[in-house]
């Protein structure tokens, strides 16, 4: 029987992520409120960004 050798090959990887984020508080476009003030937030894509609205002023528009 013979007998068989099994090889390793490690190699150091050093793996980068660079992550950006932002953050902003979560707060309606129109009135400034926010959970904080027991609103529910929803968010909606216009042409050029990103608006938030509470659940009052979501309806209105």
């Amino acid at each position: 029987m013979m007998k068989m050798n099994s090889t390793t090959m490690m190699q150091d990887a050093e793996l980068r992520h660079e992550i950006q984020s932002s953050v902003s508080k979560v707060e309606c476009y129109i009135c400034g409120k926010g959970l904080a003030d027991g609103h529910s937030i929803t968010a909606k894509t216009l042409s050029n960004a990103i608006v938030l609205f509470c659940d009052v002023h979501y309806s209105m528009q």
